[in-house]
């Protein structure tokens, strides 16, 4: 039987790097692309590990890059699950820039996803309602509902949009 109740630190996950050269571009600091990358990693596995099945992601709603990440910086991603519907799980990614010769710590960038947990048979399957515990994990899950409705409004005019938009090779069009 599921645990009806899981706590957000059952869910945390930490993964700490250093930034190489073959990682940044040409302003010399990180590729956003490899930070995506790595934000969608750690938020996997914090969603497996809040529901224990295969999960899948659902949505990534955004990804603000607040401060440059540069060579001399570690990169530190903590992620945890902060709420959850029948089968899906919001999950918030935080990534800490620190400079590695000062010590500075400041948040680089933070991230939400959505993640929709899978039975065996790769259909939705339900999952443990999340327990927050730390002022931060209180605030997450207290204002999860406003970022459940934005996204419900973004998938909407997603579809939407995706009536309008051509199907065609662009070599077809005429």
């Amino acid at each position: 039987m599921m645990t009806k109740e899981k706590a957000c630190r059952g869910s945390k996950v930490i993964k700490t790097g250093r930034v190489f050269p073959q990682d940044t571009n040409n302003h010399n600091t990180l590729f956003g692309g490899k930070l995506m990358r790595d934000i969608d990693d750690v938020a996997s596995i914090s969603a497996s590990r809040h529901c224990r099945t295969e999960c899948v992601t659902a949505s990534t709603d955004s990804v603000d890059f607040l401060h440059p990440i540069r060579p001399t910086d570690s990169v530190c991603l903590e992620s945890y699950v902060t709420s959850n519907g029948t089968s899906s799980m919001e999950v918030f990614v935080k990534v800490i820039a620190e400079d590695l010769l000062t010590g500075d710590r400041k948040v680089a960038a933070t991230s939400f996803l959505t993640f929709v947990a899978l039975d065996e048979n790769g259909k939705p399957t339900t999952v443990p309602n999340v327990k927050p515990e730390t002022e931060e994990e209180m605030y997450l899950h207290r204002t999860a509902p406003e970022r459940v409705k934005m996204r419900k409004d973004r998938r909407t005019q997603s579809k939407k949009l995706a009536t309008f938009l051509s199907e065609l090779k662009p070599w077809d069009e005429e």
